[in-house]
């Protein structure tokens, strides 16, 4: 069971807040509210939650853009989008602006606390320890998921909550090739196929920060089997 973390709703529908609110306030959680995005990324770089429930469309503000704003600041909170934009591109926008998962409405609450459960479990907050080594090593890269930290010789690589975990999967299964729906259930513990491009998005920021790093580690592409993570 995850440990209650702080959670900061961000919605202007007062029905959805109120079932949102009481649903995860049921499952342990602290739950406070925003109705509007105006200063949201000096509110949680104050006092930065555990997670974000933030609606994509609110008076005041876009909430892929809201999410864009957060990660340019350099938060690393995780972020769960609400959306009633049910089209592919309009995930796929959402997830490209840096949101970690995606909730379409409407949508039943079991669903949404499945969705955060995952969330906070990727964040660290679920205090299992897993199965995997401490720590993982290729080449100049260290990966220590005890302290949650990654290194490319010795010198710090900066990553979301959701790229360390699929760089930790990637290292745990070095040397074969990892199927997108492996990935899928390794880091956003999904036991379907959502059918969105989530797993190529963060394959692409991950690709990224590792060649920015070194030329040595090459996150690579294995056409119609998946992915895996080698020495150049």
């Amino acid at each position: 069971m995850n440990a209650p973390a702080r959670i900061l709703l961000v919605e202007d529908d007062f029905e959805i807040c109120e079932i949102v609110t009481s649903g995860l306030r049921l499952e342990g959680h602290e739950v406070s509210v925003r109705t509007f995005g105006a200063g949201l990324v000096e509110h949680v770089a104050a006092d930065p939650p555990a997670l974000i429930v933030l609606d994509r469309t609110l008076p005041d503000a876009e909430g892929a853009e809201l999410c864009r704003a957060l990660r340019a600041a350099g938060s690393g909170v995780m972020i769960l989008m609400l959306t009633a934009r049910d089209s592919l591109e309009e995930k796929l926008q959402g997830l490209d602006a840096g949101a970690d998962d995606y909730l379409t409405k409407p949508f039943a609450l079991s669903e949404l606390a499945a969705r955060v459960k995952v969330l906070l479990r990727r964040a660290g907050h679920s205090g299992q320890a897993g199965h995997a080594p401490p720590v993982s090593t290729l080449g100049p890269l260290r990966l220590d998921r005890s302290a949650a930290a990654a290194e490319v010789d010795g010198a710090p690589l900066s990553l979301t909550a959701t790229e360390f975990a699929l760089l930790a999967a990637l290292l745990e299964n070095q040397g074969r090739v990892m199927s997108r729906t492996e990935l899928l259930k390794a880091v956003w513990g999904y036991d379907f196929d959502p059918h969105t491009n989530v797993v190529e998005v963060y394959v692409s920021y991950l690709r990224r920060k590792l060649h920015g790093a070194t030329d040595t580690v090459v996150l690579r592409n294995v056409r119609g089997f998946g992915y895996t993570i080698e020495t150049a």
